[in-house]
């Protein structure tokens, strides 16, 4: 197998694990559009957020439009590179360059307007708090959901215990919080005065952000990784397109 060959397998194998990706998060997508209810419940009242919350909970559509791009980019590269078509190939190099553009530029936003970002995730942490004190305890897929993030983050609320206050369980169990806010009270009804003496459960705000902080040379890297594979990927795509046109003469 010539440099030629070789080039063209890798593409094919590359694009094809894309193509399969993007086909995953395609159906996920259209699976979270079809049962969106409870992830909508979840954040709050949609019809009283915010116009900038509206567009946050569009998860749906954001792993639809990603989905349909990777299988479009791996149909592509494998087809450009299977059949050695020139129109193909240039298609791949065209998208994966606006989407590099596309990287570069969201990045230097985030970095511009951060505090922008800052309000809005403040926005999204209190329609949250909303949603857990009208449903937590009464709708069985809010609690649930939430059970299970309290638990693996060891973390109570989305800022404190005080989440719950007024909140269906709490009115319904005699003013208890739930029992991952008083993650050490061995099994005991986790009332005002164990939150008094375990009042070191974080939020899970303050969680996720100290996730993101303690694992940011990871993400960083796996930026950096993304950004590479892209520029490897344009890279072949045009040293193939170029081989094409010189053995097409």
């Amino acid at each position: 197998m010539g440099c030629f060959g070789f080039l063209k397998f890798m593409m094919f194998l590359f694009n094809g694990v894309i193509f399969v990706a993007g086909a995953a998060i395609l159906g996920v997508g259209i699976w979270v559009k079809v049962d969106s209810g409870s992830i909508l419940g979840f954040l709050g009242d949609i019809e009283n957020a915010p116009a900038e919350l509206s567009q946050v909970l569009n998860v749906g559509y954001l792993l639809i439009a990603v989905g349909a791009l990777l299988v479009i980019i791996g149909f592509l590269g494998c087809c450009g590179a299977a059949r050695e078509s020139k129109c193909m190939l240039l298609l791949f190099f065209i998208i994966i360059l606006l989407v590099f553009i596309a990287e570069v530029a969201g990045a230097v936003v985030i970095l511009v307007f951060r505090p922008l970002a800052e309000e809005l995730f403040a926005k999204l942490g209190t329609a949250a708090v909303k949603s857990i004190k009208k449903d937590y305890g009464k709708n069985a897929d809010i609690t649930g959901l939430w059970d299970t993030t309290m638990s693996t983050l060891k973390c109570c609320g989305i800022y404190n215990s005080s989440d719950f206050v007024d909140s269906p369980y709490y009115v319904a169990n005699n003013n208890q919080y739930p029992p991952p806010c008083c993650a050490s009270a061995d099994n005991k009804p986790c009332n005002q005065t164990m939150i008094g003496n375990f009042s070191t459960v974080p939020g899970c705000f303050a969680k996720i952000e100290q996730l993101i902080d303690d694992n940011t040379e990871v993400i960083v890297g796996v930026a950096l990784g993304i950004a590479a594979l892209e520029i490897c990927a344009m890279t072949v795509s045009m040293i193939l397109y170029c081989k094409i046109d010189s053995k097409s003469r």
